[in-house]
């Protein structure tokens, strides 16, 4: 193995116009790489480490199904028991054209982003919950109001990004009787010793690195990068605990958690999370590349199809991948890159810390990269 052209690449990006990265590379469960360039906080020339805390936002959604999919080895759920059976307020919807649902959502919706939700912050059911809270927005609440809101469509009829797994991290607290917070402590972050990671900042927020947005200009050098403030817009009160993007951590100690999916479920402390046979339900594509992305046109993600909660490698030459198929992960609005392969038991963790992150521009080189130096 050798490095340098992924040290390299990272160090291209932040004299591009990435503020600043880290990366964690582990192979067969050891630390390999790890490598950062630019700064956390260009303002005062902060240089980035993998230890700074970070907002990960999307890449939180694997972390979700696995807390769940825990549940789930234990016989709490089948992964298509309806929803109300959890939270009685789903048992009735309807569509956005006023008709009535003719399926039930399941939970395997839930996981594979098919249950008919959409992704506006702005709908009246999060209002009504701040108003009924008093701001508080504990996550049961905002996600028993969310049933107000109409299905795009059916049930299953196919991919949408959405709210789906705030839903899922919702019926895992009713399962597990915790808050989301306090299950996901006890069974992810403590067997896998990871001590900086939370699901609010406010005990952190002066140890973060600076979040930054990307505004493109006129012309094509002519973007320029804002300090934008270290909170997340999906995270909607202090006792909302999201599911699809409220993770807090660093790039040292997420690596922890994509280290035990590439291990089938075994951390390198050797503390297991899941069943290796639960990995690889995890990564079985449900929605193949050209159904996923016909509701999903993200050109960074083709070539995929999508399994539970992580994008799967399904198509090598239309994703100009130099990887390997069966590939998984997930990424983050922030700049954050999960690549997982348990067949070769490869951990990838990159971030930036930068809104509009490039992913279309940045993810597929990382990925590749990784490949080409791991093969050295």
């Amino acid at each position: 193995m050798n490095f340098k052209a992924l040290s390299e690449l990272m160090d291209h990006l932040t004299s591009w116009r990435i503020p600043g990265n880290s990366i964690v590379v582990t192979k067969d469960g050891k630390d390999v790489f790890s490598y950062s360039s630019g700064y956390a906080s260009l303002e005062e020339k902060i240089p980035m480490d993998p230890h700074k805390i970070i907002n990960i936002y999307s890449s939180s959604k694997m972390l979700t199904c696995a807390a769940a999919l825990k549940l789930y080895e234990k016989g709490e759920f089948k992964l298509d028991d309806p929803l109300y059976d959890f939270i009685p307020e789903y048992g009735e919807m309807y569509l956005k054209n006023g008709e009535k649902a003719k399926k039930h959502i399941t939970l395997r919706h839930l996981f594979t982003m098919s249950a008919g939700f959409n992704y506006d912050r702005n709908a009246p059911a999060f209002e009504k919950s701040r108003i009924m809270t008093e701001g508080r927005m504990d996550t049961l609440t905002v996600i028993r109001n969310l049933a107000d809101e109409p299905l795009e469509f059916e049930p299953g009829e196919h991919y949408q990004y959405s709210f789906c797994h705030d839903v899922l991290a919702a019926v895992v607290e009713v399962v597990s009787g915790k808050k989301y917070r306090d299950y996901v402590k006890e069974n992810i972050y403590n067997p896998l010793e990871m001590k900086e990671s939370y699901f609010h900042n406010d005990k952190v927020r002066d140890r973060m690195a600076e979040q930054y947005c990307y505004e493109d200009g006129e012309g094509q050098n002519d973007g320029k990068i804002v300090n934008v403030g270290k909170e997340v817009g999906l995270i909607f009160g202090p006792e909302y605990d999201s599911g699809g993007a409220g993770v807090i951590t660093t790039v040292s100690d997420y690596s922890k958690f994509t280290t035990s999916l590439a291990n089938w479920g075994v951390g390198a402390n050797g503390a297991r999370i899941l069943n290796k046979e639960t990995v690889e339900l995890m990564r079985r594509s449900h929605f193949n590349n050209e159904h996923h992305f016909k509701y999903h046109p993200n050109k960074a993600l083709l070539g995929y199809g999508y399994g539970l909660g992580v994008r799967v490698m399904e198509d090598l030459k239309l994703s100009n991948s130099s990887g390997r198929l069966g590939e998984c992960g997930w990424n983050g609005a922030a700049g954050a890159i999960a690549i997982i392969d348990p067949e070769i038991n490869l951990s990838v963790f990159y971030s930036h810390h930068m809104i509009n992150c490039q992913e279309d521009y940045c993810a597929p080189k990382i990925r590749n990269t990784v490949y080409d130096c791991i093969r050295r």
